[in-house]
């Protein structure tokens, strides 16, 4: 049986081979582009799991003027910041403090030299800027020991800060820092804790840079570091917690919020305090995304390879990241205490949708606070007086044990 004439006199043979080599041609460049996601996903997801193996120096100096007190920076998102602030440069070899900007133009921002740490600042050609301000414990001032908190992965360093009281304090605050950062980070919080009565404990954590490794020397985002902090609760209790908060800074948020809802100890904890939380990690992944210019499609990618059985073979994971588990929106009502939620919409790094949504979920819990124009974890140095003051007040409210 023969094909009938087409209306334009080209036969159907021709045409199916016309379309032949077309859907080839497609089928090619669908595969391509399949390909092109499936690399990109999985640079992304395996730069997320990977601890970096050394901060970048992403800020310009362009003129340094020690005798009037002033250093002059490239102008971007975080260094026209009002509030004190630290400056790496050199490679992390130096380090200063740095205070109110002086003058402004269209490329530069020059700002007041609080403190000279260590390193030389003249020679200084690049830096970092940092919300951490303090290099260790005593910078603050108070009374400090080295401790050791044993975790399933080995001896973790931690600091312990008493709280200012006699007899010693049954209260007592677990600052957890976040992804690729340390203990430093959380150093701005306990002065505030402390005039509240609080014994601080800074701890570190699995894959750190301060705490032992895991097996796989990789970031669970908070699926795998929590059993760290639950070992934290245990040695806060054998010292004497009788209460105790957990304040975790951006993915320490993740680990803290983990924390809770999985270690036997749960019961010693009466609240919670996040700075720039994770609450949703598909939130950041893809804001991240956009961040580079990248398709959400490749978020998805990333999401979904890092919680797969196979991830191991492209990140190195031991095991796939439960995501599901991580996502505090849809988990909003397996929270069971108070908890203060800090967050700046303009964060630039986690977004501050995933806090909104639990917020609204959980008015009856969740006390959020929006700061504006603060960027991420860095609330605390753009208006102080503002972040001790909520910070003193939720605490007058917890329960007593």
């Amino acid at each position: 049986m023969h094909d009938p004439q087409p209306p334009n006199g080209r036969q159907p043979g021709v045409l199916r081979a016309v379309l032949g080599v077309t859907g080839i041609v497609f089928a090619g460049s669908a595969l391509a582009l399949a390909g092109a996601v499936g690399v990109l996903s999985a640079v992304m997801a395996k730069t997320i799991v990977t601890p970096p193996a050394k901060r970048e120096d992403d800020t310009r100096v362009f003129g340094v003027d020690l005798s009037g007190g002033t250093i002059t920076l490239q102008r971007h998102r975080d260094s026209v910041l009002p509030g004190d602030y630290s400056f790496f440069f050199s490679a992390g070899t130096g380090h200063a403090r740095v205070g109110e900007i002086t003058a402004r133009t269209a490329h530069t921002v020059t700002r007041r030299i609080l403190n000279l740490d260590y390193g030389d600042l003249a020679a200084a050609r690049r830096g970092r800027f940092s919300g951490w301000l303090y290099t260790g414990p005593a910078d603050l001032g108070f009374e400090w020991s080295d401790v050791t908190v044993p975790t399933p992965v080995g001896p973790a360093p931690a600091w312990l800060i008493p709280a200012d009281a006699a007899p010693p304090s049954t209260h007592w605050v677990i600052q957890v820092h976040g992804r690729a950062v340390r203990r430093e980070e959380a150093l701005r919080a306990v002065p505030v804790f402390r005039a509240a009565g609080y014994t601080s404990l800074l701890v570190s954590y699995r894959n750190d840079g301060d705490a032992p490794t895991s097996p796989d020397g990789r970031y669970g985002l908070g699926d795998t570091e929590w059993p760290d902090v639950a070992a934290a609760i245990d040695y806060a209790a054998a010292a004497g917690a009788r209460s105790i908060v957990l304040m975790g800074w951006s993915m320490g948020g993740a680990v803290v919020l983990q924390t809770l809802t999985r270690c036997t100890s749960a019961a010693l904890i009466t609240g919670i305090v996040l700075e720039s939380p994770v609450i949703d990690w598909a939130d950041v992944v893809a804001a991240q995304a956009i961040d580079r210019r990248l398709p959400r499609l490749i978020a998805r990618g990333a999401v979904l390879l890092m919680g797969s059985p196979w991830s191991a073979r492209v990140t190195g994971q031991s095991v796939p990241i439960d995501f599901g588990r991580l996502d505090f929106v849809a988990r909003a009502r397996d929270l069971q205490r108070p908890i203060l939620l800090l967050h700046s919409d303009d964060d630039g790094f986690v977004p501050a949708a995933g806090s909104r949504r639990l917020a609204g979920r959980r008015p009856d819990i969740v006390t959020f606070v929006a700061f504006t124009e603060a960027r991420h974890t860095k609330l605390w140095n753009f208006d102080p007086a503002r972040w001790n003051t909520e910070i003193t007040t939720w605490l007058a409210r917890i329960p007593e044990v």
